[in-house]
């Protein structure tokens, strides 16, 4: 099987470029001021000028504001928001009326209880997105992983990614254990937060979609 593969925290056109080549089938774009992949949203016309159609332009925010909101769908026009903080269902029901777009919601992980809950958002979500939850209780860019045999036997009636500390050496056992058809991946495809290494890219789409 042919799987999804999700490339995120890209911010320099030729890792766009790259990430096309590698064979991604969705770009994540991160509008998050207190992320080292921040888009400053005036460069982004001209990040997502290079998405063909056939390829989602994904853009990735947490807790944002109406007026944030607003901003990112005139100006990047994107594909889909991803919702990556602490957004409640009511929340998620706003933002896909208020943009007319697909909304994934981003999960953090550390126990199968937080899996579980994850249902919670199956009537007003297109997708999910299972990351690692830090100990912060945030999730994103830790390049770690949670334990993988936390989503067996997990059933939705959404799409749903896999990321966390993915990389093209774990990417086929993380698919293997978990039974998922969609993968994402950002900060150990990097030389440095939001420089993505190109050859690693191209590795971790490989792998991902070469199967196990």
């Amino acid at each position: 099987m042919t799987r999804h593969v999700k490339l995120c925290g890209l911010r320099r056109p030729e890792d766009v470029e790259a990430a096309l080549k590698a064979g991604a089938d969705d770009l994540g774009f991160i509008f998050y001021p207190g992320s080292k992949r921040n888009v400053p949203l005036e460069d982004a016309s001209l990040l997502r000028a290079l998405v063909p159609s056939q390829r989602r332009a994904i853009a990735v925010v947490v807790d944002a504001d109406d007026a944030t909101l607003d901003a990112i769908a005139t100006r990047f026009q994107p594909d889909a928001f991803q919702l990556h903080g602490e957004e409640s269902p009511e929340r998620v029901r706003e933002v896909k009326e208020r943009t007319g777009r697909p909304v994934i919601k981003a999960i953090a992980v550390r126990t199968r209880a937080d899996i579980d809950a994850a249902r919670a958002y199956e009537q007003v979500a297109d997708a999910l997105l299972f990351d690692t939850k830090a100990s912060d209780g945030t999730s994103g860019g830790t390049g770690q992983s949670f334990d993988w045999h936390l989503m067996q036997g997990f059933d939705s009636t959404l799409p749903w990614y896999l990321s966390g500390g993915l990389g093209p050496d774990n990417v086929a056992e993380a698919i293997r254990i978990s039974g998922t058809k969609r993968v994402d991946a950002s900060s150990r495809l990097e030389t440095a937060p939001g420089e993505k290494d190109h050859a690693l890219l191209a590795a971790f789409v490989a792998a991902a979609k070469g199967g196990y």
